[in-house]
Order: structure tokens, then C-alpha cells, then sequence
């Protein structure tokens, strides 16, 4: 009993937001497994309950605050639960996100205007209710849960890539603004598609069943990476196969790479089975709760498509960028091509 108590005594406090589904339940079992004592934090009560029950299965000590992220005053009340529990806040994650499928002008407003709360602002709640504990103490690692949707767009999800592309340049602006404090930690995640109930419980505005596009992500994957940044800060981490040719593919050829995205989401939906226009978990808490989505089996047989692809957009764009450039001759007053250099001589 003593040495259960010693550890947790010594053990990293940490606050995850998201934590009912998917990656944050993936992520509170991954720090629970490794002894930290948890705060977690979801809009639904009940699924928050049976998360904690199962991180205290594994001997961890685990709080569970019902929160919605949307609202400033309840992250302050989160983050000061946490210090009332255990005196202190070691790593806060900030992982909540939710979507809303559908051509921008189709899907309402308050719609994508929840995304952004929820995504983006959400974020900023969580940074600003625990940056002050971090500064008092001199220490504390912030991580922001983004997505390789912070690099490049996913179409027919505006909101949510602006959310994500927000959320990139907030997280940069924070860590230059706390770089005079180098025991606080900014730190930015990009994986790629990630095997959750995301898609079960985001908004679809387009009347097709949605699928992740693959390779698809173990969520446990993403989990043991939270868990070894809270340890090794690093500002930018990339998780997945196909992150950072992403990101090379967008910054070398983005035009290019925009119309093969664009293309590739229709060619899916065209081929997708007629689905309900829903809300999704939007203005409700989700009701799916598993850590995964099933898409990792489904995505096997398309993954070939999605790989080749990838390469043609990286390839293409690498050689647009390389070609050779012709140089321009300057031209007369009057329009003409003036004469190259010593060309007059050359004539006599």
C-alpha cells in the first residue's frame, strides 16, 4: 500500500479533454497503464464513468469531470478540479474534435460555426485555463491534438479545415510567446486518419456513408505517442505513413494537390450508399464510445488507389517544383527582345 501510494505521489498528472471515444479513451488507458493520475474530461457523464472505472482497473487514479470545451468557465472549473485532486497539472492534452461533412454552402452555419468552437476555440479554453498553473510553476507540457488537416485541406470539411489550420498557427504563436519559459512545453500532433468512431459521430451534410480514407491509423498508436511526448517534449510530431509526404506534397505543388484531394473525395462519394443528413454529436454528446471506428479492414483493399495516389501527387509536385526554369529576356523601351550580351560582336 505504501509503494501504490509513493508512485502515484510521484506519478504525472495529466488532463485530457475527449477522453469518452477514440483517441482520448485510447490515450487515458496508454497513461493509466503507466501509473499517471488522470483527470478526464467529456460532455457525456455516463461514458466518462465507465473510462475512469477501466483506468482504475488498472490501478491508476483517475477524476472524471463532465465538460463541455465550447465553454471558458468550464475549463477553469476543470483545470482547478485537477489541482484540487492532486495538487497539480503536469501535461494537459487538449484532444477534442468533431466535424461536419458537406459542401460549405449546404451545411448550416451553426454548424460550422460549432466546429470551430469546439476544435479551435475549445483549444484556446484549455491553454488559457491552465497557462497560468504552468507559468506559477515554471514547468508543464500543453499538447495540441491537430491533424495532418493543420497541413492540408480535407474537402467538404471547410470548418474543420480551418479549425485545424487555426489551430497550427495558434499553437506556433503560443510557443513563441512562451519562449522565455523553456520548462513549458508547446507541443503539436498531425497524425493521419485515425481508426475512430469519428466519422459515426460527426455531422454529414452530404447524404453518403463516409469512410476514412486509408491507411488508417491504430488509435493506440496515436496513444503511445501522447504518452512518449509527455516525457520528450518536441514541438511538431507526425504521425502516420503518409504525414509528412503530405505535407511535402502541399507545400511543393498545393494547387496540384488540392485538385487530386478534391477529386478523390468525389470519386468516393459517387461510389458511397445513401446515408441520413444528421447533426452528428455536434450540439449533443457522441453515443458511440469505443476506442475504434472498424475502418483499418475496410481500408485494406482500397489502400493501393490511396498509395498510388499519394506518390503520383508527390511526384508530380516534386517535379514542378524542380523544372527548369527558362530565363526571361528583358526587352527594349519599345517592346522588343533586346539582344543578348556581346551578340553585336559576335555579328561583325
Amino acid at each position: 500500500m505504501l509503494t501504490s501510494s509513493l508512485r502515484h505521489a510521484f506519478a504525472p498528472v495529466v488532463v485530457l479533454t475527449g477522453a469518452s471515444s477514440g483517441i482520448g479513451h485510447a490515450t487515458a488507458l496508454a497513461f493509466a497503464r503507466e501509473g499517471a493520475c488522470l483527470v478526464l474530461a467529456a460532455r457525456g457523464p455516463e461514458a466518462l464513468d465507465k473510462v475512469v472505472a477501466a483506468c482504475e482497473l488498472l490501478d491508476a487514479q483517475a477524476l472524471a469531470v463532465p465538460t463541455d470545451v465550447t465553454s471558458a468557465d468550464a475549463m477553469r472549473a476543470l483545470a482547478d478540479a485537477a489541482i484540487q485532486r492532486f495538487g497539480r497539472i503536469d501535461v494537459w492534452i487538449n484532444n477534442v474534435g468533431i466535424g461536419a461533412v458537406g459542401a460549405f454552402d449546404d451545411t448550416p452555419v451553426e454548424a460550422h460555426q460549432q466546429v470551430i468552437a469546439a476544435n479551435l476555440i475549445g483549444h484556446m479554453n484549455g491553454a488559457h485555463a491552465v497557462l497560468p498553473h504552468f507559468r506559477q510553476r515554471g514547468r508543464g507540457t500543453l499538447i495540441n491534438m491537430i491533424s495532418v488537416g493543420g497541413w492540408a485541406i480535407a474537402p467538404y470539411a471547410a470548418a474543420y479545415t480551418a479549425s485545424k489550420f487555426g489551430l497550427r498557427g495558434f499553437s506556433e504563436a503560443l510557443r513563441a510567446e512562451l519562449g522565455s519559459l523553456p520548462a513549458v512545453h508547446v507541443c503539436e500532433v498531425y497524425p493521419t486518419f485515425v481508426d475512430t468512431p469519428g466519422l459515426f459521430h460527426g455531422a454529414n451534410y452530404t447524404g453518403k456513408r463516409l469512410r476514412a480514407p486509408p491507411p488508417v491509423l491504430d488509435p493506440r498508436t496515436v496513444a503511445d505517442a501522447l504518452v512518449a511526448l509527455s516525457r520528450a517534449p518536441r514541438d511538431v510530431v507526425s504521425i502516420g505513413s503518409v504525414a509528412t509526404p503530405g505535407r511535402l506534397a502541399h507545400a511543393v505543388a498545393p494547387g496540384l494537390t488540392n485538385r487530386l484531394t478534391v477529386w478523390l473525395a468525389d470519386l468516393a462519394l459517387r461510389r458511397a450508399d445513401p446515408a441520413p443528413v444528421t447533426n452528428g454529436n455536434l450540439f449533443e454528446p457522441s453515443r458511440v464510445h469505443t476506442i475504434d471506428g472498424g475502418y483499418r479492414t475496410l481500408a485494406v483493399r482500397a489502400m493501393p488507389v490511396a498509395a498510388i495516389a499519394l506518390a503520383g501527387a508527390i511526384g508530380l509536385g516534386l517535379l514542378w517544383a524542380l523544372r527548369p526554369r527558362s530565363k526571361q529576356r528583358p526587352r527594349r523601351k519599345d517592346g522588343a527582345l533586346a539582344r543578348p550580351a556581346g551578340s553585336a560582336a559576335k555579328l561583325r
